[in-house]
């Protein structure tokens, strides 16, 4: 029998490598900026076209590479960065793998221009697939520029997984965004297909991530500073008041390395316990210095998972220092009563014994049922009352006269009646045309009176519902009248959510936003969904809450574009409670609700409507 087990040739190694290490563009760009860092640039330019699907350049002026050094880089396990195998226990670089070239060559065509500052001469190499074409001598500037383009050309199938161009170009900033983050003290610049998307001097932490999030980020940030045997802790976290119901602003690092770790995460997340909503996240840039010996960094060809020695303890420290930060910032209330100033009204100068407590005085004779009270008295006990009923003083007149026949419903039993039918009409309509007397409870619910006893209507949750289906109806029609604006309004975005506009614009307009691109990262608003027009939120307001409600429908529920999209509109733009409404908006909003497919649940699944039959009402008073 002949063997059958024989070694793989290093293209194809390199391939199956590269399905690890290079999942998308964005991964090429991230190993090709720390490879950038870790030859000690100050400067570093990230060049971008069709997402990075046609090209990735990365231009820096570090350190450059030897003739032989240019050839090894693309060798597979080759790197300058480990040596032997306790050096995995006190790595400080960013790489170490040796995987990432080798695997960005197997899968596009790489052109690398690199020189040395103490040569005169650099090196010019190009590799196709693994296979060098051309390597010759060249003059270049100081550093290293690696040109990849036509990324998995010759993996067409891998090729067809890749999103839309906004879509991967999102990805590719959020990457951008964490290498620049952790290395604040060089210059970073990124453009895409000709346009300048940010261009980031040197500077310290703080002004880092304003450069990168907007001036606005400047009043939001709380700094952290911890400094103990295990850890050293730095950072910034954000004020609870400006915390979104999105991710994606939640940055740790360690050693300067970009992690994702859930259990850090949680320790943050319950320093701001009763200071957030469950369903908010707030901004955190935090730093971990711990000595390379006690992690692991080698757990995934990634490198943003980390096993520690010690991480309950590690736990502890960043729990405490993140609540001692909200605390020292009056952030979070203090029982320091040196400086607390809400108990100075209750301490007095008088001496003890001139202090004369509250006497209670009463008339034990006080009868109120004595014939002698006066009438007009006994008069006032009741004129705060509403006169509804017939007959006594005054014969006065009720003003619910009729009220049991404000809605009728034939042939349904209490515990059938799961919606509201005229009688001699078919079951479908559902609700009178005729207008009813409605009451507001607590401006937050509608209630009715009904033949089996009466409904409640969760006002909010009837108004996302009628919205809901109704941007669903323009969304696939692309039907959705808008109302100009008298003056149009403009929004500027950061780079990753006017990429995300971007990609929505078309479904934006479908549901009657009338929308146009205007400069760097800045959409122009000239007319909103006729559906709005009686909103009080202004233009900008609702159209970043829009792109902010997406975000969440998409990570929360993995929903389609257009549904998730459908949701952010209908949640963001519905009456909340609290909202006083008349009798003819809410005869209006019921019969829209009833016209509604699904009118009984929410969009997110919960009850609309309550009934509550006489049996049980009756139950209730022991009848």
């Amino acid at each position: 029998m002949s063997d059958i087990i024989q070694l793989l040739p290093d293209s194809i190694a390199n391939q199956i490598a590269a399905g690890e290490v290079v999942q998308r563009p964005a991964s090429a760009v991230k190993e090709l900026l720390e490879n950038a860092i870790d030859a000690g640039a100050n400067k570093i330019q990230l060049i971008v076209k069709d997402a990075g699907k046609a090209l990735i350049q990365v231009i820096d002026n570090g350190s450059g590479m030897s003739v032989t050094d240019a050839r090894m880089c693309f060798e597979r396990h080759a790197t300058s960065k480990v040596r032997k195998a306790e050096d995995l226990f006190a790595i400080r670089t960013m790489g170490f793998r040796g995987e990432a070239m080798a695997s960005i060559a197997a899968i596009a065509q790489v052109e690398m221009k690199t020189r040395k500052h103490d040569e005169e001469l650099g090196t010019i190499i190009q590799i196709e697939g693994s296979a060098v074409l051309n390597q010759e001598p060249a003059a270049t500037a100081e550093g290293t520029s690696i040109s990849v383009k036509n990324l998995f050309y010759n993996t067409p199938a891998r090729r067809n997984f890749l999103k839309s161009n906004p879509a991967e170009m999102r990805h590719i900033i959020d990457e951008f965004q964490r290498v620049a983050l952790a290395h604040p003290a060089i210059a970073f610049s990124l453009h895409h297909d000709g346009v300048e998307i940010y261009r980031l001097p040197s500077s310290v932490l703080k002004q880092r991530i304003v450069h990168l999030f907007g001036n606005n980020y400047n009043e939001r940030l709380i700094p952290v500073e911890e400094e103990t045997s295990i850890i050293n802790l730095k950072g910034y976290i954000g004020k609870p008041e400006y915390a979104k119901k999105t991710r994606g602003e939640q940055f740790f690092f360690v050693n300067n390395r970009f992690i994702k770790d859930a259990y850090l995460n949680h320790a943050v997340n319950k320093a701001y316990e009763e200071l957030l909503a469950d369903d908010h996240f707030p901004l955190y840039v935090l730093f971990i210095d711990i000595d390379p010996a006690n992690i692991d960094v080698n757990v995934h060809p990634t490198k943003t998972e980390i096993k520690y020695l010690d991480e309950k303890s590690i736990y502890a420290i960043l729990h405490s220092a993140v609540k001692r930060s909200l605390g020292r910032f009056n952030i979070s209330p203090t029982i320091d009563f040196d400086q607390e100033t809400g108990f100075s009204s209750m301490i007095t100068h008088k001496a003890p014994e001139e202090i004369i407590p509250p006497s209670i005085s009463f008339n034990p004779d006080f009868n109120p049922f004595a014939e002698d009270k006066p009438a007009v008295a006994r008069e006032s006990a009741y004129a705060s009352f509403p006169k509804t009923y017939s007959g006594g003083r005054g014969n006065i007149q009720p003003s619910t006269k009729n009220w049991g026949s404000l809605y009728e419903i034939a042939n349904h039993s209490p515990a059938e009646q799961s919606a509201l039918d005229l009688p001699g009409q078919e079951p479908e309509h559902q609700f009178s045309p005729v207008q009813k007397q409605l009451m507001q409870l607590h401006n937050r619910y509608i209630i009715s009176q009904i033949k089996s006893g009466l409904m409640l209507i969760d006002q909010q949750a009837a108004h996302e519902r009628i919205l809901y289906e109704r941007f669903t109806l323009h969304l696939e029609d692309r039907k959705g009248a808008s109302q100009q604006s008298l003056f149009p309004q403009t929004v500027t975005l950061s780079p990753n959510d006017y990429e995300l506009a971007k990609s929505l614009l078309d479904d934006i307009k479908s549901l009657g936003f009338e929308v146009r691109e205007f400069g760097k990262n800045t959409l122009v608003i000239e007319g909103i969904p006729v559906d709005l027009g009686g909103s009080n939120i202004n233009e900008t307001q609702l159209f970043e809450h829009l792109i902010e409600g997406f975000k969440n429908s998409q990570q929360e529920l993995k929903l389609d574009k257009r549904d998730a999209l459908a949701r952010s509109m209908a949640r963001n733009s519905a009456i909340k409670n609290g909202t006083v409404l008349g009798q003819e908006e809410m005869n209006t909003l019921i019969e829209q609700l009833f016209a509604c497919k699904t009118p009984n649940f929410s969009i997110s699944g919960k009850p609309v409507i309550q009934t509550i039959g006489l049996a049980e009402l009756d139950k209730k008073f022991d009848k």
